[in-house]
């Protein structure tokens, strides 16, 4: 098949699955192999899998079910061994390391429990981040990331460095770091998981009101208390799709 056959394939499928859907995979495999070229673990096995564009999901399962691999795949982190993902209508199935870096800065934004944040650079340097390699000017990086610092609260913080602030205004740095871009889907890999109950409420807070803003948010967890804030709960068991629920099915 030419390329010119593949990309109005690609266009076609993402026209048939309709706007809305922002994450469309089909048959999604991940193996991995011992050096003898044995299988070692089938890790996802026959994924089938659309997400509507401004979804609150969640994603479960026990240690070993898949889902930090979902996470991976989703996220533009890995690649599949077998079937097709496509985000946003692209292809990215097959594309090499640097197509996958430059989708997971242009069209992912994450929150990872460990928060991720660099020591010695200011909140507003932090978030920046993620577009320092777009050739974006000084100045207008810094605006956008004053304005996504103000949108989760720290406005008034803007000169501190992550040791000055608590681990929940570290998270509030992450989550403006993830929205920085204006990403197709928000990433959050266990949120609230380094954080005390009170703290973790004030962050889900925040992720909630994105989601009521439009934001496509997808939530790994193992907490049924953080999955009953989704719209939908699909739960993973040895590399393969569970159930999915909706929130009022789940409960």
């Amino acid at each position: 098949m030419t390329t010119t056959q593949t990309d109005a394939n690609s266009a076609a499928d993402s026209r048939s699955n309709g706007p809305s859907v922002v994450a469309h995979l089909r048959g999604l495999n991940k193996t991995y192999f011992k050096p003898d070229g044995s299988i070692l673990v089938e890790a996802l096995k026959d994924i089938d899998l659309d997400i509507e564009r401004g979804q609150y999901i969640a994603i479960m399962g026990a240690s070993g079910s898949g889902k930090s691999t979902l996470m991976n795949l989703l996220g533009c982190l890995d690649r599949p061994t077998a079937g097709r993902y496509l985000l946003d209508g692209r292809d990215v199935s097959e594309m090499d390391d640097d197509e996958l870096s430059a989708v997971r800065g242009q069209r992912i934004g994450f929150v990872f429990q460990a928060f991720n944040l660099i020591s010695q650079l200011n909140i507003v340097e932090n978030v920046e981040v993620p577009l320092l390699y777009q050739g974006i000017t000084k100045s207008v990086r810094q605006q956008k990331a004053i304005e996504k610092l103000k949108i989760v609260g720290l406005g008034d913080r803007l000169t501190h460095r992550p040791r000055e602030l608590s681990g929940g205004q570290q998270q509030r740095v992450a989550i403006a770091r993830a929205l920085v871009n204006e990403p197709a889907i928000i990433m959050a890999d266990e949120p609230t998981g380094n954080l005390d109950t009170s703290t973790g409420n004030a962050i889900l807070k925040i992720i909630d009101d994105l989601h009521r803003a439009g934001m496509t948010i997808i939530i790994v967890t193992h907490d049924d208390d953080i999955a009953e804030h989704c719209q939908r709960i699909v739960r993973l068991r040895d590399g393969e799709i569970e159930s999915d629920l909706t929130s009022s099915q789940f409960r």
